[in-house]
């Protein structure tokens, strides 16, 4: 798979200037590593507005420096360079590192947040030129051998770099005085004039919605690089402040800018089970682990305690505490399996640090409520061709700026989403159902939802009947979401359409489909009303149809199915004890694992029927053997529990093979053609088709 350089972005953080140590390298290589250097300096393009005069300067010192070095290099070896000398050129290296860093920043980084730091970064430029005067103040010129040319030159540059003192461009800072202004105003929430606005963010050159939004990404990842908290504040206000204006000079983005197409090309690759997350399913990215002391990725597991799960989804123990532990071992084992795969891969200490990990400020807050309200005003007015522009907007802002959801709800969003929920515009009905999932991760914005007039019937409409898969599996989401508070969660249990909708996604949706639902599904099946709504519905059918493409998913909703919905769950499941066993022999280690809890309960109270069907299996015990030896610590114990049970059963105890369960007499027979199980017990009868 080819995947582009630009895949592979550069560390953002910038190095600081302990970073940089003298190289000890011979005279003639340290030579060329210098001009090497200035050659490159000196090819910088200069910076278009702010600090335009400093970054001509040294980029016009570095031509003179260039010429200079190529004059070194001819004479050498003979002479040899003097220690002094040496010394000289070495520290003139780390100069000179520090120069081009500096240069790159200003160049690659933040447009409004260099405007901000213009004072700062003036006296950067100033004082590496002085630093560099000093080395050439003390090279030993006149031993050097220099040409007559080229020693002219060499005094030329030492009195360029002897500037005396800090210059500032007054129409910089007379900008930069507007900008900090501006944020001043925000923080009184008084609304930013139109007129201001565009022609600050046009000096700025900030002239469309794609350069607006390349520099927000610039601001957030300028965030990484303040370490302390003010500062970090600040840039999140200027973050709110440019989002503002992008909305309200520039209007909305195009879907391409923002990448939020789900990407397939990792879910085509065999990711070891080990490195995709329990609850996501899909390549962990910033591996953590929980206090049962299982591993699942940051976002995901985020995502769950927020949605107010106090529970680790993998074995519904209560957790002790909500800290999360950088499981660091298994995220280098994933950076390395990712660069032989060539799939992209964030392998820095953490994860990017977003505007959510920083208090905001006054002017921060202010400038959200603004950006949102701007935008319901303009949803509520917009006619028919710039809907789905404005409601993609809302569906960015709802995800990327996580504190704007609450603004978003509070300024009467969801009346106004509710209408294009049944949208005949397939990428309008995505884009709005979309915005309503990202809503409900916020906590007060559920009982919103759940009480707008239309909102739900919209969603479960989206879930049964959606244009495209996308809008079925993000409805499917919203429904995760809303599910987290328990009695939402009854209550959409209680609902067939979104049982049906949930199961038949699962069957025939795409994967990452199948996955929005299976997660659901996993939530609803909490409630054991609801388990009995799944069983009625077919939930076991779609786990025997996904058992061979998703085993992991498919057995462990099995195993919740079966031990929250007793004797009727347990009974339709009959047919599936030996596609239990496949698992049990050939599935992941987790699959495993979810296989024999779910064959523990089955047998325990089911009767020994069912312990005689997996005793009927070839070669059973010897499985079992094995995932006692190398299974999860979990895995390990059910087995144990399940080889207990088949030796009782083989001894003939209890009568019901040791399982202490009801008695159960099952018989198959074929009705009308289709195949037909027949289990009774002492609890009644079944029938199973």
């Amino acid at each position: 798979m080819a995947v582009s350089p630009h895949s592979f972005p550069p560390r953002k953080r910038r190095p600081s200037a302990a970073a940089f140590v003298s190289p000890k390298l011979s005279a003639p290589i340290l030579l060329q590593s210098l001009l090497s250097l200035s050659q490159e300096i000196s090819s910088t393009k200069p910076l278009k507005f702010l600090l335009h005069r400093y970054s001509i300067s040294m980029i016009r010192k570095s031509l003179l420096l260039e010429i200079i070095l190529h004059d070194l290099l001819r004479r050498l070896p003979i002479p040899s360079l003097s220690p002094s000398a040496s010394l000289c050129l070495e520290e003139m290296y780390i100069v000179l590192q520090r120069i081009k860093t500096l240069l790159e920043d200003c160049s690659n980084g933040s447009n409004i947040w260099l405007l901000t730091q213009n004072q700062s970064i003036a006296n950067n430029f100033h004082e590496l030129t002085l630093d560099l005067s000093t080395l050439l103040d003390i090279f030993p010129v006149k031993d050097a051998g220099l040409t007559e040319d080229v020693e002219e030159l060499f005094y030329l540059l030492r009195n360029q770099t002897s500037e005396s003192s800090v210059f500032l461009d007054p129409r910089d800072e007379a900008l930069r005085f507007r900008v900090l202004k501006m944020i001043d105003r925000i923080k009184d929430e008084i609304v930013p004039d139109y007129s201001e606005l565009l022609e600050i963010f046009t000096m700025i050159d900030i002239r469309d919605s794609s350069s607006c939004r390349e520099e927000i990404e610039n601001l957030e990842d300028e965030i990484q690089n303040q370490t302390d908290e003010k500062s970090r504040s600040d840039v999140v206000a200027l973050i709110g402040l440019v989002r503002y204006a992008k909305c309200v000079l520039y209007g909305a983005s195009t879907t391409a800018e923002y990448g939020f197409q789900r990407k397939d090309s990792i879910s085509d690759l065999p990711v070891p089970a080990d490195f995709r997350c329990p609850i996501s399913l899909d390549l962990m990215q910033d591996p953590v682990v929980v206090a049962t002391g299982h591993t699942y990725d940051r976002a995901a597991i985020t995502f769950w305690i927020e949605s107010g799960h106090n529970t680790c989804p993998k074995t519904g123990q209560t957790l002790a505490h909500t800290n999360l532990i950088p499981n660091r071992a298994l995220k280098n084992l994933i950076a390395m399996w990712c660069r032989q795969e060539r799939i992209p891969f964030d392998i820095t200490e953490s994860s990017k640090e977003r505007v959510n990990d920083v208090t905001l400020n006054k002017a921060a807050l202010e400038a959200m409520r603004m950006t949102a309200t701007f935008l319901v005003n303009k949803l509520a007015t917009s006619v028919d061709s710039s809907v789905n522009d404005v409601v993609y907007e809302l569906r960015v802002l709802a995800k990327t700026d996580p504190g704007s959801r609450g603004y978003i709800a509070q300024a009467g969003a969801l009346p106004l989403l509710v209408r294009y929920l049944n949208s005949n515009n397939p990428i309008l009905q995505v884009n709005a159902v979309t915005t309503v999932l990202n809503l409900s991760i916020f906590e007060s914005n559920k009982s919103l939802i759940m009480e707008t007039d239309g909102a739900l019937i919209g969603v479960i409409e989206v879930l049964r009947s959606g244009a495209t898969w996308e809008a079925k599996g993000n409805a499917a989401a919203t429904i995760f979401s809303l599910s987290s508070i328990h009695s939402y969660r009854r209550r959409l249990g209680r609902k067939t359409r979104v049982i049906r909708g949930l199961l038949d996604l699962a069957k025939d949706g795409p994967v990452s489909s199948k996955r929005d639902a299976l997660v659901t599904i996993l939530t609803l099946a909490g409630d054991r009303e609801t388990v009995g709504r799944l069983v009625e519905g077919g939930v076991m059918e779609t786990v025997s149809y996904l058992m061979n493409s998703l085993p992991e998913e498919a057995v462990t909703i099995l195993e919740v199915v079966v031990r929250k919905g007793g004797f009727v769950a347990i009974a339709s499941g009959f047919y599936l004890i030996k596609k239990l066993g496949v698992v049990l022999r050939e599935g992941s280690d987790r699959a495993r694992e979810s296989a024999a809890a779910a064959l523990v309960t089955m047998c325990r109270q089911g009767g020994s029927e069912m312990v005689t069907e997996l005793a009927s299996m070839a070669g059973i015990e010897r499985v079992i053997w094995e995932l006692m030896g190398s299974g999860t610590m979990r895995g390990r114990r059910k087995a144990a529990s399940l080889l207990r049970i088949l030796r009782r059963w083989a001894a003939g105890l209890d009568g019901n093979g040791g399982a202490g369960g009801d008695s159960m007499t099952v018989t198959s027979s074929r009705i009308g053609g289709e195949s037909t199980t027949f289990v009774s017990s002492s609890r009644g009868a079944i029938v199973h088709s």
